[in-house]
């Protein structure tokens, strides 16, 4: 197995092939900063090369999940001129949450938010485009950029409505509040509430039963079928590839062995891996430039 990456910023540890990458900066309640950023897209770089990483828990160290931005630039902390957090195309300084958050929808592998505590701004946000969210008893939520004199950032404005839908996710908005946990549960915005001690062990049993029952390759697949088919205009678009991904998985050792091993009732051993064995047609998108 190859060396673990080491991060100034970040816990990452592999465990029955779940990774759990944990923010840890708990002194500042886990604040955003450039080199988090740097290291959470460097650590999914890591992983999507990694075979052995099944599934992908994000959690937070200390009592916060991720407290937002890091303010202690104060006045000046959005201030790209001040601050530049990116790259610059055309005069326009990229989002460093919008990095993140365009990583994550990127990745070939599963993710889970297991949220320990508050979760506001960029905390929140960049988990919008992780597949699940489970949270603490603990945990609170806040979208709360109109009351910092900006505006909602980490590609929010996409992935939050289709989360929860056009009307909670203007409420959140534009008031700023921040809200508990029973009402992330109520809007949707998180798939389960859980007492803070049951937390992690709720997160790891959802990421094993991915990890130890499913084709590494089938989910790859399904999670870019779902998240992209939420752009399409017409379901003939996703018949197009649910048929190639029907054709390429169905003379695949890895459905063979799906049929026997149920037949034969036992568990599944797949073989199939992401990294060396996604169809040719994968992917079969064109992401769109920053300009």
């Amino acid at each position: 197995m190859a060396s673990l990456p080491n991060y100034e910023t970040l816990l990452y540890e592999i465990d029955d092939n779940v990774l759990t990458i944990t923010l840890n900066r708990p002194d500042r309640l886990n604040a955003f900063n450039n080199r988090m950023r740097d290291e959470i897209i460097d650590a999914l770089d890591h992983a999507d090369a990694d075979d052995d990483v099944r599934a992908i828990i994000f959690t937070g160290a200390g009592r916060a999940y991720c407290a937002g931005a890091d303010l202690s630039g104060g006045g000046e902390t959005f201030d790209r001129d001040v601050n530049a957090d990116g790259g610059v195309v055309n005069d326009v300084h990229r989002d460093g949450g919008g990095l993140v958050s365009l990583r994550i929808y990127e990745c070939l592998k599963p993710t889970i938010a297991a949220v320990n505590g508050a979760a506001v701004g960029v905390g929140v946000t960049s988990m919008l485009p992780m597949d699940i969210r489970i949270a603490s008893e603990n945990a609170r939520f806040g979208f709360v950029f109109a009351r910092r004199g900006i505006v909602p950032e980490a590609c929010s404005s996409y992935f939050l409505p289709r989360v929860v839908g056009i009307s909670r996710a203007a409420e959140w908005c534009y008031t700023g509040e921040v809200f508990d946990a029973a009402e992330a549960l109520d809007g949707g915005l998180v798939r389960s509430v859980v007492p803070a001690d049951k937390l992690m062990s709720t997160a790891r049993e959802l990421a094993i039963k991915i990890a130890k029952n499913t084709s590494a390759v089938s989910v790859t697949l399904t999670r870019h079928m779902l998240w992209r088919m939420l752009d399409v205009g017409h379901p003939m678009e996703a018949h197009k590839i649910d048929s190639r991904g029907v054709q390429y998985m169905g003379a695949s050792p890895d459905a063979r062995e799906g049929v026997e091993s149920f037949l034969e009732k036992r568990e599944p051993q797949y073989t199939l891996k992401p990294s060396s064995d996604m169809p040719d047609y994968f992917p079969w998108w064109a992401d769109p430039q920053f300009s």
